[in-house]
């Protein structure tokens, strides 16, 4: 049986985990969870899978959480310390890293700097500290298995095959709900258009970001640190479908590619039992039910958000982080009705023209790009507002 760590429990990737650990109770336990301050779900999962251990976001949270769970041996911190704690624990197999944004990878490094297998759903923990987090996996002898349906595919293609006989790996995007709208019509759609995604159902964010495409721009320098590859072995194509989650071309010409129903609990699944693989929760897909499968570039016109991604992607350093924060800051303005959807690119944008590379050797440093990059952002989305 693995012993499992969740941190994000509360969020879709988290409640799918826990829904896989419930429909297999003897190969999987809950042996820690984070969270942040969704506290009522918190105390449920809690309540119902036992782990040893909760951390939530703020301390006074953590006297409500332990007041309700009170006689049931859990102990409950809190903070950044606490979520570090829960993801380095002895008696935990893997940890499945789900955490939101930037905020993740504290604990996420402190996962692998104990040497764990990390399941990483959280994307920004690799954009923002790639280097770092190779560098201390390598000292830990920590493993990462990709949860993103796009990063499985590709592992599951490249499970068996030499880095050198890998020409490029093309990543899969749906081209969100707005794939077909006139460019003019763009600029003024509202968040509730914009989180109406076509095929998955996520976290608010990251419907957004998928919307704008920054989720594959993010996806594209993630995977560069996953796989080891070079900017220019990286490419995007629009997937309507959803159907085909990557493509791996080789050197003689052949390409590889990972197919399956859109659902998340199919890549959690696999992380949680590989090496092995785990029994179908889901109907196989039906090839012949889905009909044509279409492919098409993503055009930057479209999409400049991803343009400036391959901008961080190619410079590296601190760019890549000064991207995710930017966008961090344009996609919390725009769900609060601050500015419009045709402005996410535009504030990332002036962010990043006013940004200067560093080098991100440590910890210290990411965080102090991140939050020069933070404050340049609200700089100019005050400007915008005026």
């Amino acid at each position: 049986m693995k012993s499992i760590v969740l941190l994000g429990s509360t969020g879709s990737i988290g409640t799918n985990t826990l829904r896989i650990v419930e429909r297999f109770p003897r190969r999987f336990r809950v042996a820690g969870l984070a969270a942040g301050r969704n506290l009522s779900l918190l105390i449920r999962q809690a309540k119902t899978f036992r782990p040893r251990v909760v951390s939530v976001e703020r301390e006074a949270d953590a006297v409500k959480v332990r007041r309700a769970l009170a006689g049931l041996k859990i102990e409950v911190l809190a903070g950044s310390q606490g979520a570090e704690s829960v993801a380095a624990r002895d008696d935990s197999d893997i940890v499945v890293s789900a955490i939101t944004g930037v905020h993740g990878l504290r604990p996420t490094l402190a996962a692998v700097r104990a040497g764990k297998t990390v399941a990483l759903a959280n994307k920004e923990s690799m954009v923002v500290a790639g280097p770092l987090l190779r560098k201390e996996a390598a000292r830990s002898g920590a493993v990462f298995i990709p949860v993103d349906s796009e990063h499985s595919g590709v592992f599951q293609c490249l499970a068996k095959e030499s880095r050198d006989a890998v020409r490029k790996v093309i990543l899969t995007a749906s081209g969100g709900p707005f794939w077909r709208t006139p460019l003019a019509e763009l600029k003024n759609k509202t968040p509730e258009e914009a989180l109406r995604h076509p095929r998955w159902k996520m976290g608010r964010k990251v419907t957004i970001d998928s919307a704008t495409l920054m989720n594959k721009g993010l996806e594209l320098i993630e995977a560069r640190w996953l796989f080891g590859l070079d900017p220019d072995e990286l490419d995007v194509l629009i997937h309507p479908q959803s159907v085909v989650h990557a493509l791996v071309e080789m050197r003689d010409g052949s390409v590889l590619a990972q197919l399956s129903v859109t659902d998340m609990r199919i890549p959690i699944l696999y992380a949680l039992s590989y090496p092995e693989r785990g029994e179908a929760v889901l109907p196989s897909l039906d090839l012949a039910r889905v009909g044509p499968l279409e492919f098409h570039p993503a055009e930057e016109k479209r999409f400049p958000l991803l343009g400036l991604a391959r901008r961080a992607l190619a410079a590296g350093g601190s760019w890549p982080v000064a991207l995710n924060a930017a966008n961090e800051v344009a996609v919390r303005a725009f769900l609060e009705g601050r500015i419009r959807f045709g402005d996410i690119a535009g504030l990332v944008r002036r962010t990043l023209d006013g940004h200067s590379r560093t080098d991100c050797r440590a910890i210290g440093d990411i965080l102090e790009a991140d939050r020069e990059a933070r404050a340049r952002a609200f700089e100019k989305l005050k400007l915008m507002q005026r």
